[in-house]
């Protein structure tokens, strides 16, 4: 029943004096002294007077119907896709509109348009308090995504976010998840910030080596399990890895990849962003700003990260480390690049055993007991290179193809059990 029609009939009900003034009030649920001002009112006036004086005017406050008009086109058009809190914010730097986050849902919603985003009934889990300051713990993961719109390919967004401030420390698109997006990532948060305490991953390859089923830590000959080139660099900075069971677990970096995938993705296709070196360029712009707008303050003011030593050089751990025997000409091959090392003062390097740093930004190093011998100019950086086809040079000297390439003049393919389907035979065998 309206309120103007309840009241009209429990005041009927009082000036009948079918009812007390104690009992119209309870029925209302006003005091008794509005109850006899609504009685004078009503036996003065009639049940008009019962009906609010703002009944059927506008308000005040009420947004104008050209602006709700505005707000609905852009959703539609420029603007499609884009959460509500992220346009509303948008119009405001973009169009001048300055509409709150909750009058541009009121607006969509009453237009018939749905939010973009699907959310699901969450689970029950236990939280994990933040840890105290910054520096402490960095979680480190990667979303593939299409980042360069729906008709673009998938690629990958490399990250790390504090734990305890929810800042993004560094990121990086790259084809694939890959050892050289990670160390990248890890270059930048080094030289940015310092050495963190801890780093916290899922258990991808490029992070663990998942023991076979009945191996210990230790091989069939009794070695250590050599680590990945992530972990060899974590143990060479003291920094402690975690691995995390689930992605519940590291809860941080999976909630800013879905921002990340409701906001950078709108800003990109708003900017018209379309390879990867573009989207690099306006990720760096665009991380400042949603530090800005996300990031929170530690419990402790007091950062623990840790400088990074003067032993250490941050190109020097950050890079992919194998080690190499040298050939008896003095040389060191290593992905398409053929290496000339220096004349030794005495003796010949040859048979020795150097190790070969293949640095971020495609340089490669040879070096023997702590010293560089020799050093490839800068060429092209580290890209992921998908497995088979032929090796694209680095620097230096290019090297051809080797003799287990498919086109060698005395091997030819043929369907087989081995290696996804192909076996390599002699062109004689076919005969």
């Amino acid at each position: 029943m309206q309120l103007p029609k309840k009241r009209a009939l429990v005041l009927t009900r009082l000036v009948a004096q079918k009812v007390d003034v104690a009992e119209a009030a309870l029925v209302l649920g006003i005091s008794e002294r509005s109850v006899r001002r609504l009685r004078s009112l009503f036996v003065a006036e009639g049940p008009e007077a019962l009906v609010h004086g703002n009944t059927g005017r506008r308000p005040a406050h009420a947004l104008d119907p050209a602006l709700a008009r505005r707000v609905i086109a852009a959703a539609k058009d420029g603007y499609a896709g884009i959460n509500d809190t992220h346009l509303s914010e948008l119009l405001a730097e973009r169009e001048g509109l300055a509409v709150s986050r909750r009058s541009v849902q009121r607006i969509l919603r009453t237009a018939g348009m749905a939010s973009p985003r699907k959310r699901r009934s969450p689970r029950f889990r236990s939280r994990r308090q933040r840890r105290a300051a910054a520096g402490m713990l960095v979680q480190l993961d990667a979303s593939r995504h299409h980042w360069l719109g729906a008709d673009g390919p998938e690629i990958s967004l490399l990250g790390g976010i504090d734990d305890a401030t929810s800042q993004v420390l560094a990121a990086v698109f790259r084809e694939q998840e890959d050892t050289a997006g990670y160390l990248m990532v890890l270059h930048d948060l080094v030289a940015g910030h310092g050495i963190p305490q801890a780093v916290y991953s899922d258990r991808h390859s490029v992070f663990w080596i998942k023991p076979r089923a009945g191996e210990t830590l230790a091989d069939e000959q009794g070695r250590e399990r050599q680590p990945t080139q992530l972990g060899r660099a974590f143990a060479e900075l003291g920094v402690e890895m975690i691995f995390a069971s689930s992605p519940q677990a590291k809860g941080r970096i999976e909630r800013l990849w879905g921002t990340l995938q409701d906001r950078l993705l709108g800003e990109m296709r708003l900017a018209g962003i379309t390879t990867i070196d573009a989207a690099n360029a306006f990720l760096a712009r665009y991380l400042e700003r949603h530090n800005r707008r996300f990031a929170v303050a530690a419990a402790d003011p007091v950062p623990a990260w840790r400088a990074l030593p003067a032993t250490l050089a941050v190109d020097d751990v950050c890079c992919l480390k194998y080690a190499r025997y040298v050939a008896n000409d003095n040389t060191i091959r290593h992905e398409g690049t053929l290496v000339q090392l220096p004349p030794r003062v005495r003796g010949t390097y040859a048979g020795m055993r150097v190790e070969v740093r293949h640095h971020l930004d495609g340089s490669i190093g040879v070096h023997l007991a702590g010293h560089q011998l020799a050093r490839t100019a800068a060429g092209a950086s580290l890209r992921f290179r998908p497995r088979g086809g032929e090796r694209a040079p680095v620097g230096g000297v290019p090297i051809g193809p080797r003799n287990s390439d498919r086109d060698h003049p005395w091997r030819v393919w043929r369907p087989g059990q081995f290696r996804g389907g192909w076996a390599k035979v002699r062109r004689s065998e076919l005969a």
